[in-house]
């Protein structure tokens, strides 16, 4: 096993690759970024937070990850044994609230472009609003968003550990090193890779996909036109451009309610819900039955998976073909079903899955299937901790990076606020326009609502009522 400076060195793992992936196609290095801020309504003791925040460095492999680039131009990573930088403290209480977004805003649009340097950034920071705390830069490359809520949530249990006397100090964090080499195994050709290759080769055999767009048919019918072959199914829904930014659109805390309840009563996940949402609006605005849409698996299903940080997110088209007289309900247990299966085979890789499928169906570059992808985030802060902190006001903020390679990508996250639900739409700015996605998030809370409340009507009758 080669080492480097001391370390022992790992290749990368599937999930890694595919970020690096489609890094070659970004002229915007900075594509790759996340940039959040954690904010309390408390006053903070800095050292403290200082020295908590060195200790959940300590207790978080990922966190001290180090890339490193041979000769082959192959990458590879390894984990250092401690972090000694400075933790930087910005001030901001004497700018407004925008001037101060703006700021982490900027942070967020700097890409860790060299080798061998931390893949994060850790600012405490006072807001002008009398929230204090954190602003976490990391590359996707090293963190999802399940590993950032988790550096984050054990930051706060660890300060708070110390400030006060009924919270426990917090269990450690899991392994990243023994994840990584559960994954390698995997990839080395198991009996386990055999059969997920199998499953997803027999999917994409089945027949091809079809382009649906946020607007209806315009771009397929343009790309039908262009190429001079009527029955082409693919569509290219990119710009020129990977000049991006974040829209977000609140759904109250009530409402959130009710949707959680239907899944709850109906034992499905928030996830179908939203599938169900997004793939009959295309349904309605493109009159087609077959509707694929990109869907994050975040690969945690055991707490070591869930504690060890890392980037665990494999993503694939979810194709659903449902038609109009099949009932609401039937239709998201057919989503839920197909859901569970994918989930068992999801350790595969994705870039794999695309490039059998761009060999089977040749389509030209930048054409696709799907015209956006989707996460749902389950975990919060709330549940994790912070809610012993005796009520406690807290917000979490997201940062557009300034660039993405899709059109449009959608991460739902419970806001901690009040544990209503945040649709940050991240798209490309001359791909998707802001009035596209409101018109979207108006339809698919539409859908939903008028399904959950009427969970026995055909899908067609929904599409005509709403």
């Amino acid at each position: 096993m080669k080492t480097r400076k001391g370390y022992k060195v790992y290749p990368l793992t599937a999930a890694q690759k595919f970020h690096f992936f489609y890094l070659k196609f970004s002229p915007k290095k900075e594509v790759l970024n996340i940039g959040t801020s954690l904010t309390i309504q408390i006053d903070i003791d800095w050292n403290v937070l200082k020295e908590s925040i060195y200790k959940a460095y300590d207790r978080s492999e990922c966190m001290r990850v180090r890339f490193v680039c041979d000769k082959d131009e192959t990458w590879y990573q390894y984990v250092v044994e401690k972090e000694e930088r400075d933790i930087e403290f910005v001030d901001f209480s004497e700018k407004t609230m925008e001037e101060a977004e703006a700021v982490m805003k900027g942070w967020t649009a700097v890409p860790f472009s060299e080798q061998e340097i931390p893949m994060n950034r850790v600012v405490m920071i006072r807001m002008p609003d009398g929230y204090n705390g954190i602003y976490l830069l990391a590359d996707h490359r090293l963190m999802d968003a399940q590993s950032l809520i988790g550096f984050l949530r054990d930051i706060i249990e660890l300060y708070s550990n110390k400030m006060y006397e009924d919270v426990p100090y917090p269990k450690d964090m899991s392994s990243y090193i023994e994840q990584i080499e559960k994954d390698l195994a995997y990839e080395a050709g198991s009996r386990a890779q055999l059969r997920d290759k199998e499953y997803f080769y027999k999917m994409i055999e089945e027949s091809e996909p079809i382009y649906n767009g946020i607007g209806g048919r315009g771009r397929l019918d343009m790309e039908r036109e262009k190429s001079g072959n009527p029955n082409l199914r693919a569509a290219v829904n990119v710009s020129n451009s990977v000049d991006a930014d974040i829209d977000t659109f609140h759904l109250e805390e009530e409402p959130t309610k009710r949707l959680m309840d239907f899944c709850e009563k109906y034992h499905v996940s928030l996830t179908c819900l939203l599938l169900m949402g997004l793939r009959t609006y295309f349904q309605k605005m493109n009159g087609f039955d077959d509707v694929s849409i990109n869907t994050a698996i975040a690969r945690r299903a055991t707490l070591k998976e869930k504690k060890s940080g890392g980037t665990r997110i494999h993503s694939f088209p979810f194709r659903t073909i449902i038609p109009l007289e099949t009932k609401f309900i039937d239709a998201i247990y057919k989503i839920r079903d197909k859901q569970n299966e994918m989930f068992r085979h999801a350790n595969f890789d994705p870039v794999q899955y695309f490039a059998y499928r761009s060999q089977l169906y040749p389509a030209a570059p930048g054409q696709t299937y799907e015209p956006m992808a989707l996460t749902y985030q389950p975990m919060t802060l709330q549940e994790n901790g912070l809610e012993k902190l005796n009520g406690i006001r807290y917000k979490t903020k997201w940062y557009s990076n300034g660039a993405t390679t899709q059109a449009m990508y959608l991460t739902v996250m419970h806001r901690p606020e009040d544990n209503g639900l945040d649709f940050n739409f991240e798209h490309q700015v001359h791909a998707v326009s802001r009035k596209e996605l409101e018109y979207l998030y108006y339809y698919l809370c539409k859908i939903m609502f008028k399904g959950t409340e009427n969970p026995n009507l055909p899908v067609g009758d929904i599409i005509k009522l709403i």
